[in-house]
């Protein structure tokens, strides 16, 4: 290769570089000045994540959420990765078409969905009052059990994906060969599919608690103010209070907790096979 040739690579790697550093690392730098310097300079603003009971709050809420979402994302994910792993044919095809088309959806879309068949008077509490199986609507939006369900829904798709991929890899025959050994199928199971699959089941479980971290539209609707996440919180503080250190400190510390936590996941699963980097 010669020099002129060299000179061409290099120009065509810097160029995407710098608007990658404009674009991108530019305006994180700023956010991470910000939660520094306003409104006076030092650390005054993350001593507020140790003082403040209402920060406290919210991160608590966000943490609960989040947990109960992967939680149950993780368990229904699970389900339908090995169904349409088991299942032959179209039937297997036809699941994780389905699963696609959840996945596709706008999540504004969803949360809206979701408001016409939850609220007072809603597809669910309008067919439960019209069977007499109660006397006045159930409160099932403006809290964290329709911010939950919203946030289960939007993220069934980040959990099965990964898990399916995982145990596309596992041999099939492992489990008959463990139950021709004279385990149980339960046995064979928890003793056999489960340890194989459980790098799959911890990647999918971080990438859905991330992205979990980071949602704004479905709690700021389904959560009518009520369920206040941290995300919404950082919104707040930079639209309406223009406390704009706080705000930025909110945003640095979810960014840096974000980055723990692929630390964290990358102890356990390849992360270019999760983000699909050969």
């Amino acid at each position: 290769m010669d020099a002129q040739t060299r000179r061409v690579y290099l120009v065509l790697l810097l160029a995407p570089l710098v608007v990658l550093a404009f674009v991108y690392l530019y305006p994180l730098s700023r956010v991470l000045w910000l939660s520094v310097t306003v409104p006076t300079p030092g650390f005054g603003n993350y001593e507020r994540l140790l003082t403040s009971s209402a920060i406290q709050g919210v991160i608590w809420t966000t943490v609960r959420i989040c947990v109960l979402t992967t939680m149950l994302a993780l368990v229904i994910g699970y389900a339908i990765a090995y169904a349409a792993v088991h299942l032959r044919g179209w039937r297997g095809e036809l699941l994780l078409f389905f699963v696609l088309l959840s996945f596709w959806l706008s999540v504004l879309i969803r949360a809206f969905a979701w408001l016409t068949l939850l609220q007072s008077r809603g597809v669910i509490n309008t067919w439960l009052m019209d069977f007499g199986l109660i006397d006045a609507p159930l409160a099932l939006i403006r809290n964290e059990f329709g911010v939950v369900l919203g946030m289960v829904h939007y993220m069934i798709p980040y959990a099965a994906l990964p898990l399916f991929a995982n145990m596309r890899g596992i041999d099939p025959r492992l489990v008959p060969a463990a139950r021709g050994l004279g385990a149980g199928p339960v046995q064979s199971f928890l003793k056999v599919y489960l340890p194989m699959s459980l790098p799959g089941l911890i990647s999918a479980g971080i990438l859905t608690f991330i992205f979990s971290l980071g949602f704004y539209v479905t709690p700021a609707l389904l959560g009518g103010g009520k369920t206040l996440m941290i995300s919404e919180y950082i919104a707040v503080q930079i639209n309406d209070t223009l406390n704009w250190g706080l705000g930025s400190m909110l945003a640095t510390t979810l960014l840096l907790s974000i980055f723990a936590l692929l630390a964290v996941m990358s102890i356990f699963v390849d992360l270019r096979k999760v983000f699909g980097v050969k």
